[in-house]
């Protein structure tokens, strides 16, 4: 018998490739719609969703009493939700935090967490029951508002969707990663969504979705329950709301308290969203430590129920503007707010929605729930009005029914065909107890049947006009700024501002911005030392060493160091050694490569320019900030290649380049005929034959070449027989050009 005979039918050979792929999607589409993406309706995660209806079924409404999370969690886990305890605890833990969600759906009783980041304490010791919110997003569930789908075990019935009588996606707010999209929806004011979505029922059911600037007179942004402050630009937040994408700067609270002889201290009152507190206290006294906030002087955490981060300036005369925007700029006290509002929308489907869309989404929910809950009243009307109707017409004549009852073996078909009866109704006038039979029992029976019979009419109505069903969405809408819109939990907390505009330079100053003078010597020893030295002479040094570099600087500068190996680096004026001694060996600042020399030590300028070049001939132009590297390692600029070294650079400060070789030549061609390179060996400046590149320098044609010579300097404005096209051999230089074939 083959191999292939003896394999089982439902077994068949599938390709590992095939096999994976097929299983990877399954498993990314299970991530997507099953785990990370909200849905659009009610803005829920399926474990959100469990937690909610489960707590329902255990009758944990807010007029209830609290019960354990454990056993919240042990029944959503047993009856929906198949997966680890922690996972359900931290949805359900999240869900009652009122510095994550701006609307909490669970009232939590005991250790919650903090905005510190500290961990709620174990289920079986907290307690919790669901809120108004959620009691409205449960609204009406009962009533065949949704559909309802099987568990995982088949045992249990649980809610596709919830009938969301509340704007839960945008008023919560969601955050998710899935394979291959990610959704993150910051939390806004329920009030403002509830005005927009009445006024956008005003409108007519044909007419087009509104447009983003009318919807912005309502929704004013994000509305985040830790507050603080939105900067941004109303053009800004239009087009992260019409195309769904975009990003915002969200800045802490802060306010100056004003302490005796004219000083004053600062005070954050409120951090930015998702931010940890203690976190944030850390970074800032790393910050303050460093010396990178130098406008800083002190600063404590005075936070009880409330956030109070005092901050102490320097000193009295530093403006409380520009110390707080060096914190901004240096500190989780401003981040970036990233939106992605992408969301499941009602078929199933993951796709990013603009506000309008949102708000369409959510309409058109609560229609389709409005509609499904007015024919599930009007199948119970009709079934009240059949046993009403069958208890009238016994009532017509009761002696009759009593007789007939009384007299007949089967009293149920007699019933029937005597009184023009239905099944269920001659069952229900079998099942009348004798005390129902008075007079003052007709009269009921007569009024609770017109009554029905008008309500049968209105709801008939209601579900026949258009118009009106959306007249009925806006008195809900309305009724829900009524009950979320006010009061502390419905006041906006999130002030939309401008960035107030503050002098970069002064911003990057310190506190002290004072001159130094950075010496390098041939050994590599380098210091800082306050002031400018006017005079070489008064420069010392170690016995045996001598002046390599002395550059005038600010205690402010960054500077930027070049070794021949083609390396960049960043150092910081102010954290050189102090000028009192000899200084330190660079070493200890910066990894040099072995057998690499010091190039160059100049000033960094972040819109400066260089043209670097090679032994070899060859170079290309630079922009300073793109070479920079504060790293020990530095950064590899100049691709040196074996035999070759970094032998020369000079500022951009003309529109030509003269280079020279130890030929004694010179070549003179134009700026713009060189690339500009972040990294790279570049192309040819000129060309030698036995011999090597020694210097080059930028100039203009007014300037002419200028150079050192005999202690003197000299100028040579006859350009004309050295100009050439780049990568030439160039002409010997002019009489009393330097031997040492370089220009300064």
């Amino acid at each position: 018998m083959s191999q292939a005979a003896a394999r089982p039918e439902n077994i068949r050979p599938v390709s590992f490739n095939e096999a994976l792929s097929e299983r990877y999607l399954a498993y990314a589409l299970s991530t997507i719609t099953s785990r990370s993406l909200p849905d659009v309706r009610d803005g829920l995660k399926p474990v959100q969703r469990r937690l909610l209806y489960a707590m329902l079924q255990l009758r944990l409404d807010p007029a209830s009493g609290y019960k354990k999370c454990a056993r919240v969690v042990g029944d959503v886990i047993g009856k929906f939700h198949p997966h680890g305890d922690v996972a359900v605890y931290d949805a359900l833990v999240r869900l009652a935090q009122e510095f994550a969600q701006r609307y909490p759906l669970v009232d939590g009783q005991g250790n919650f967490g903090n905005v510190d980041g500290d961990s709620a304490a174990a289920m079986r010791y907290t307690e919790s029951r669901l809120t108004e919110v959620a009691m409205a997003l449960l609204q009406g569930i009962d009533e065949d508002s949704v559909d309802f789908r099987p568990t995982y075990d088949d045992s249990e019935r649980e809610p596709v969707v919830l009938p969301a009588a509340f704007p839960n996606l945008l008023a919560n707010g969601s955050a998710g990663i899935a394979v291959g999209m990610a959704t993150s929806i910051p939390p806004h004011n329920a009030g403002e969504l509830l005005r927009a979505v009445a006024w956008m029922l005003e409108q007519p059911a044909e007419a087009p979705l509104p447009a983003i600037d009318r919807l912005l007179e309502h929704v004013k942004g994000p509305d985040l329950p830790t507050g603080g402050i939105l900067v941004e630009t109303p053009a800004v937040l239009a087009e992260m709301y019409r195309t769904g994408r975009g990003s915002l700067r969200l800045r802490a609270r802060w306010e100056v308290e004003q302490l005796a002889y004219g000083q004053y201290q600062l005070v954050v009152t409120e951090i930015p969203y998702q931010v940890q507190k203690s976190r944030l206290v850390e970074r800032l006294a790393e910050l303050l430590a460093a010396k990178k906030v130098p406008l800083l002087g002190d600063l404590r955490d005075e936070s009880a129920e409330t956030v109070r981060i005092v901050l102490q300036p320097r000193s009295r005369g530093v403006q409380p503007e520009l110390l707080m925007e060096q914190l901004f700029r240096a500190s989780d006290l401003e981040v970036r707010l990233a939106v992605n509002m992408n969301v499941l929308d009602g078929t199933g489907t993951p796709r990013v929605m603009s506000l309008a869309e949102m708000l369409q989404a959510f309409i058109d929910h609560r229609m389709e729930v409005l509609v499904r809950r007015t024919n599930f009243r009007l199948g119970k009307i009709a079934d009240r009005l059949e046993l009403l109707e069958g208890y009238l017409k016994a009532f017509l004549d009761i002696d009759r029914v009593i007789r007939i009852i009384r007299d007949s073996d089967e009293p149920k078909p007699e019933l029937i065909a005597a009184f023009e009866l239905t099944e269920r109704q001659a069952e229900a006038i079998l099942n009348l107890r004798l005390r129902n039979l008075r007079k003052l029992e007709e009269m009921a029976l007569r009024k609770e049947h017109d009554a029905l019979l008008a309500e049968q009419g209105e709801l008939q109505g209601l579900l026949a006009s258009e118009p009106r069903r959306r007249k009925t969405l806006r008195a809900e809408m309305l009724e829900g700024v009524r009950r979320f819109g006010g009061g502390p939990l419905g006041r906006r907390r999130t002030e939309m501002g401008e960035a107030p505009s503050v002098d970069v330079e002064l911003l990057d100053a310190p506190v002290e911005r004072f001159p130094v003078t950075v010496v390098l010597s041939e050994k590599g020893w380098i210091r800082a030392q306050r002031g400018h030295v006017e005079k070489p002479g008064e420069i010392k040094y170690k016995d045996g060493d001598a002046e390599r570099f002395v550059l005038r600087a600010q205690s402010s500068d960054k500077l930027l160091l070049l070794t021949s190996d083609g390396r960049c680096f960043q150092l910081a004026a102010d954290k050189l050694p102090s000028g009192r001694g000899h200084g330190e060996p660079l070493a200890l600042l910066v990894d040099l490569p072995k057998g690499a020399d010091v190039l160059a030590l100049r000033v960094y300028r972040p819109d400066g320019r260089l043209v670097v070049g090679t032994a070899q001939g060859r170079g290309f132009v630079a922009v300073e900030k793109d070479i920079a590297a504060q790293t020990r390692a530095g950064r590899q600029v100049v691709n040196v290649a074996e035999g070759d070294r970094l032998v020369a650079l000079a500022p951009v400060e003309g529109d030509l380049v003269a280079t020279v070789g130890n030929n004694h030549k010179i070549l003179i061609f134009r700026l713009d005929e060189l690339p500009e390179m972040a990294r790279g060996r570049g192309v040819i400046l000129q060309r030698f034959k036995d011999a090597e590149l020694t210097d080059l320098v930028t100039l203009t044609e007014q300037s002419g070449m200028v150079w050192q010579a005999n202690g003197q300097q000299r100028q040579y404005r006859e350009l004309g027989g050295y100009m050439g096209k780049r990568g030439g051999t160039g002409r010997l230089a002019p009489r009393g050009f330097p031997k040492t074939d370089r220009f300064g």
